[in-house]
């Protein structure tokens, strides 16, 4: 029977993260996924790294003051994914009247107080461009403010990547059945037909996080899950630029307008559901967010030019709030007071707090070693001048929109994806949409993917670039692969 310091269920954005620190600590981890790294919640979010301007004034000033302490340690050590991104705030016909915006920018500066990005300001003349994608009169009075965008599932992929390069054990599409406490340890049986034993287990299963209390590990919770889907739709863009837009609404509620590529990501809603399963955009939530950037942009959208949607369901803690927006954002650790092995488990938080989430998690474990994650770089975040130079080099034969896409998502493991090639030719395969056989090659090899969905709409979020056919070619190439593999 292999023997583990920590069993981590959960392959989301807390689980990775706790196995990621674990793992640096020089505990023996296996992390257990049923399905593919970032494969529910943690994929769904806004793509935002950032403190939540709108939980102030909920009175959640330490989970701001928090998540701008993390803003800026992933800026510093994921700047590959994590990068800075403007937002425009315009007036809104809301509950909060100008004055109270404008202080709470204020207040969200000073929590971020040594931060590297720039403070809060109003639009300035000769700044145009922010101000025309917008009616004619939401153009008065704007206000300007930075946070951080994030590829939220590559932040998942990389962190696990970390764990793994840090000796843990990372098994996606692995069930837990059953798990009991034996003398010191926790006795797990697998679905890959394994038992295993761990000093420890932490349940970081998100929505799914009281069902495997109750059903695999025969527990229960004095904490109570929240279950809140978040949905957003993605249409042709929205306003040119890298700005995004934040949207006040007329029922208190903020909606974002982000840029996506050629497209515009405009979410959330927040709706109470009563299963993980029920993670699917409602057609009342499309016309809610259409009406949303309706109120603000010039070019209007209609539910026949969402070009996807996608709705997460968020494992938020029961602090009683009446309203589903209302429900802190914060997490809540609780550590099972049964003698013998210790169990943790996770409720609620979100994705920019994650890596102080699992330094506390670790903290109440009682696990040896002093946390290193605010300074270590996550992998390909060790960028340096050199680096950039020799990005100088590969823009000579490699075209810049893949360049940037590359180098992007990958940062310093671009030379690891590249390996010896010296021109197109080299990539072997070309899917589509600029992806090819050596992409999915180290994909598949380094970052856990195993199927055409795992690389299209996790690792590389070119699925909305590619056709049928396309996919289809690339899912036979990935089978064949598999097979040479397994020969």
């Amino acid at each position: 029977m292999d023997s583990f310091d920590l069993l981590v269920i959960g392959g989301g954005i807390n689980g990775t993260a706790i196995a990621r620190d674990a793992a640096i600590r020089e505990q023996k981890v296996l992390l257990v996924e049923k399905d593919d790294l970032a494969g529910h919640t943690s994929s769904a979010s806004s793509k935002l790294i950032h403190g939540g301007l709108r939980y102030l004034e909920y009175g959640e000033l330490r989970l701001v003051r928090e998540g701008l302490k993390e803003r800026e340690i992933l800026l510093r050590t994921a700047p590959h994914i994590v990068r800075p991104l403007r937002f425009v705030l315009p007036r809104g016909d809301g509950k909060r009247p100008w004055w109270v915006v404008r202080a709470g920018l204020i207040l969200y500066d000073l929590l971020a107080w040594g931060s590297s990005l720039p403070r809060s300001r109003g639009v300035r003349r000769g700044e145009d461009a922010l101000r025309m994608p917008l009616k004619p009169e939401r153009r008065r009075r704007l206000a300007l403010y930075w946070d951080g965008s994030v590829d939220d599932s590559r932040l998942v992929v990389l962190n696990a990547l970390d764990a793994a390069e840090h000796g843990a054990e990372i098994a996606t599409r692995t069930t837990l059945v059953s798990a009991a406490r034996a003398g010191d340890a926790w006795h797990a049986t697998l679905s890959d037909g394994r038992t295993v034993a761990a000093r420890a287990i932490v349940n970081a299963s998100g929505p799914w996080v009281a069902e495997v209390l109750r059903q695999s590990l025969c527990e229960t919770s004095a904490s109570r899950v929240r279950l809140v889907k978040g949905s957003h739709i993605v249409v042709p863009s929205l306003s040119p630029g890298d700005q995004a837009y934040l949207l006040q609404q007329p029922d208190g509620r903020i909606v974002f307008a982000i840029p996506y590529g050629a497209f515009t990501l405009v979410g959330t809603t927040d709706v109470a559901v009563s299963a993980p399963e029920d993670a699917v955009v409602g057609a009342d939530e499309v016309d809610y967010l259409c009406a949303a950037a309706n109120r603000y942009f010039t070019t209007q959208i209609a539910p026949s030019d969402v070009v996807w949607s996608y709705a997460g369901v968020r494992a938020l803690h029961d602090d009683g709030a009446a309203d589903a927006q209302a429900v802190t954002r914060d997490y809540h650790l609780e550590l099972d007071e049964d003698p013998g092995p210790k169990l943790l488990s996770v409720f609620g938080g979100k994705i920019t707090t994650a890596r102080a989430l699992a330094e506390e998690a670790l903290g109440k474990l009682g696990l040896s070693g002093h946390s290193r994650t605010d300074s270590h770089s996550l992998p390909g975040g060790d960028i340096s001048p050199g680096f950039n130079l020799w990005l100088g080099v590969l823009a000579e034969w490699m075209p810049q929109t893949l360049l940037v896409r590359l180098a992007s998502a990958y940062g310093t493991r671009l030379k690891a994806l590249l390996g010896e090639a010296t021109r197109m030719g080299d990539l072997g395969c070309h899917f589509g949409a600029g992806l090819h056989a050596a992409e999915v090659r180290y994909l598949m090899a380094h970052e856990f993917a195993r199927t055409a969905e795992d690389v299209l709409w996790r690792r590389t979020k070119l699925g909305l670039h590619l056709d049928e056919a396309e996919t289809r070619s690339l899912a036979a190439w990935m089978a064949e692969h598999n097979r040479q593999g397994a020969r």
